[in-house]
């Protein structure tokens, strides 16, 4: 799969280099029409090479289908884990791991935020957290409790056997006591707002 990835990478960076170079060579007139048509001209007037060409552009539509394929089953198989059960072939969304990961972190009090990228390899399972703690947390031992927590939760929820190795950013560090007063403030719904009265107009 690697083989085929790099040389379908090397034929298209080679295709676009040629595609590029030609129209930049037609741009400052570097071509001289009656060398595109005279190369024209020949190449119609030989039956092998207009099969050959023929046959390379079947080729390469067919290349370019094959490829698209590949690369589509390889996003799926990405975007799911897949494991079989008795009863049949089971896969699982990776965004609903995800999720699942943001409310396994509610409960640690350290941590204000939690967002998850999950990606599955052949060989493991590898997530990465971004978190947004608080400033009272220790970071190396909140870090290794979200390590802790998630693996352990991720395999009794999957039941697999297969390494997951979690990583954790701290993307920003905040104060609890902002928090706290932002969170009363929320509670309290505006009613300790000041009452401004309008002023009153008559008519006299």
């Amino acid at each position: 799969m690697r083989i085929f990835s790099g040389f379908t990478m090397f034929f298209y960076t080679l295709v676009f280099l040629i595609i590029g170079i030609s129209l930049i060579g037609f741009s400052l007139n570097l071509i001289p029409l009656e060398e595109v048509f005279r190369i024209m001209d020949f190449s119609y007037g030989q039956t092998n090479l207009r099969l050959a060409t023929g046959g390379v552009g079947i080729l390469l539509i067919i290349y370019s289908l094959v490829a698209v394929q590949v690369t589509l089953g390889n996003l799926q198989r990405e975007k799911t884990i897949a494991f079989d059960n008795p009863s049949g072939r089971v896969t699982i969304s990776l965004s609903a791991i995800e999720d699942f990961i943001r409310r396994a972190s509610a409960n640690i009090r350290e941590v204000k935020e939690l967002r998850a990228d999950v990606k599955a390899g052949k060989k493991a399972i590898n997530i990465t957290n971004r978190v947004v703690v608080y400033q009272d947390a220790n970071i190396p031992e909140t870090t290794e409790r979200i390590q802790n927590i998630l693996k352990t939760r991720i395999q009794d929820m999957l039941g697999i056997e297969e390494p997951i190795n979690i990583k954790v950013h701290i993307t920003k560090i905040v104060s609890q006591e902002m928090n706290e007063k932002r969170h009363t403030k929320n509670e309290d719904g505006g009613k300790n707002k000041p009452f401004f009265k309008g002023i009153e107009y008559s008519n006299s």
